[in-house]
């Protein structure tokens, strides 16, 4: 039986594969689980149209994000911070916060996105690297002030 994978499973296929299958795995294991449906010719011209919607959508995706990638490179972001009388900070300036002050200038970075080994504890410059889908990344400067 030909059937069109609806998810990925492994040692069978991707989603969206046209595979052939025996009957009874189709029709006992996929079927109920909703794991694929059955290969006719109106379903296959459906499946090239999401095909190419969604490769549409990754191409969209990845100019954006090359754009993102491309205006963060190299940009140095300042954040104040309280500090103490020895100038120690009072808290650590973790990735959330940098996420934070990336989206108050207007870059839509989320905090899983922002690499850092671990939180700034001083002030001064710290090289931090952004990682965007499609294995694009750019590497911005923060840099820890003293807040007035």
């Amino acid at each position: 039986m030909k059937i069109i994978l609806l998810k990925d499973i492994p040692k069978l296929g991707k989603k969206y594969d046209v595979k052939d299958v025996s009957d009874g795995y189709a029709r006992n294991f996929l079927f109920p689980k909703k794991l694929a449906i059955i290969a006719t010719e109106g379903e296959i011209k459906k499946l090239e149209e999401k095909k190419e919607k969604e490769r549409l959508r990754a191409e969209k995706d990845l100019e954006k994000n090359q754009e993102t990638a491309k205006k963060l490179e190299d940009y140095e972001l300042e954040i104040a911070a309280k500090v103490d009388k020895e100038g120690n900070l009072y808290a650590a300036v973790g990735a959330a916060q940098i996420a934070k002050a990336l989206k108050e200038k207007g870059f839509n970075v989320k905090k899983d996105q922002i690499k850092i080994d671990e939180s700034i504890k001083e002030l001064g410059e710290k090289e931090i690297i952004v990682e965007f889908p499609h294995n694009l990344e750019a590497k911005i400067r923060v840099i820890i002030v003293e807040e007035k």
